[in-house]
């Protein structure tokens, strides 16, 4: 399954003009995305508060990622000040990968957020985390917080900015997307010695690990006939006829 790392923002001097820190807000939304990315099998691993940009593209280059995200809201220069609205979605010029997930990110937010036309992916090398991590990057502006009415829409719609972000993954990580539920116990039960849990919810997608017969696992969630699961360190599909609920 694939794993992320997410980057929300640590500047806590960038203050909302109706109060709160870019710092602040961009924390909010990365735990609204938790339940989501868990719900959908997507591992992650997160900087903290009292990081830098520069530590966190160094964790994220310490680790083997698929994707590194970057969560932030934009200013207006001084001139235009509060008069600015609008997202926009950062990737690396000539990374095909981090076009491809910049746009789907741009158009799922296009469908929250209330001026859809001033949503747009765009190709950038100024900015670090787009830049220098070794995963392929995209760098979220998600409207100015000078601006009251897209300071007020973040804080009132963060749930639905990180279901679209995390749908976004999904798509791009061509999985399904799936809607947190609480987890249950089973138990696998075959007649051949082990279940194959796999990537995707598919037989022909690799297998990630294998858990024999009478193991416990953890289930996440459901797609279809299969189980997402959560079974020694691994996180990955299981066909649902051969586990048993406890």
């Amino acid at each position: 399954m694939p794993i992320i790392y997410l980057s929300p923002s640590t500047q806590e001097s960038n203050m909302y003009v109706t109060g709160g820190s870019e710092e602040e807000w961009m924390n909010r939304l990365a735990d609204a995305m938790v339940p989501y990315l868990e719900a959908s099998g997507i591992q992650y691993s997160r900087n903290t508060p009292d990081m830098t940009a520069s530590s966190s593209i160094r964790a994220s280059n310490a680790g083997n990622y698929d994707l590194h995200l970057a969560l932030h809201s934009n200013a207006s220069a001084p001139s235009n000040y509060g008069k600015t609205r609008g997202i926009i979605v950062f990737y690396y010029p000539g990374s095909s990968r981090g076009k491809r997930a910049a746009d789907l990110m741009a158009t799922n937010l296009k469908s929250v957020y209330p001026l859809p036309n001033r949503v747009r992916a765009e190709a950038t090398t100024s900015i670090g985390e787009v830049r220098q991590p070794r995963a392929p990057s995209v760098f979220i502006e998600l409207g100015y917080h000078d601006n009251e009415d897209d300071a007020a829409w973040i804080k009132n719609h963060l749930d639905e900015a990180a279901r679209a972000i995390v749908l976004a993954l999904t798509e791009y990580f061509g999985i399904p997307f799936l809607t947190p539920v609480p987890p249950r116990q089973g138990v696998v039960d075959v007649d051949w010695g082990y279940l194959n849990i796999r990537a995707r919810p598919s037989t022909s997608a690799p297998v990630i690990a294998r858990a024999y017969d009478g193991a416990r696992l953890t289930i996440l969630n459901q797609w279809q006939g299969w189980y997402l699961v959560s079974f020694d360190g691994a996180v990955g599909y299981a066909n649902s006829d051969f586990v048993t609920l406890v």
